[in-house]
């Protein structure tokens, strides 16, 4: 097993009001802190992700604005990774039991081909992943959220 430095990256221009995105950032910042894990913070690029979803609106929650929102925030974290030589980008999506993790691993490898930064498949899921989240989130007294945190699943 390959000794990792793990970075952890906080892209999420999707996430709407600004003050929800505040609190899920302060608590990733603070558990980062916590656990001496680096965390990078991407720009809140809100208009661009209104672009990319434009026309996706009406769609229903786990529909193609969802994949389409998966992607490009996916693809910036792939680009920052080649950027930065890292040998590898994640995500953490897969933990939803509301997301595809073969659907999200596809999108993983396809960029992974698309930008030449190798990508590890995950299912977090599995063996209680979503469960054993759920309980290092009260143990470490992180803010749970009731939504996927864009617009239209807030409404």
């Amino acid at each position: 097993m390959p000794d990792w430095r793990v970075v952890g990256y906080f892209f999420n221009p999707n996430i709407h009001p600004v003050d929800e995105y505040s609190k899920r950032l302060s608590d990733i910042l603070r558990l980062g802190c916590s656990m001496g894990v680096e965390i990078r913070t991407g720009e809140y690029l809100e208009k661009d992700w209104l672009a990319a979803v434009r026309g996706l609106e009406n769609e229903p929650e786990r529909g193609k604005r969802c994949d389409v929102c998966y992607h490009f925030r996916m693809e910036n974290t792939a680009r920052l990774a080649k950027q930065e030589g890292f040998d590898a980008f994640a995500t953490v999506l897969t933990v939803s039991p509301h997301k595809s993790s073969r659907t999200i691993n596809q999108m993983g490898q396809e960029l992974s081909k698309n930008l030449g930064v190798d990508y590890l498949d995950t299912d977090l899921k599995k063996q209680d992943g979503f469960k054993r989240s759920v309980e290092l989130s009260r143990q470490f007294g992180l803010y749970r959220q009731r939504y996927c945190g864009c617009r239209y699943s807030w409404r």
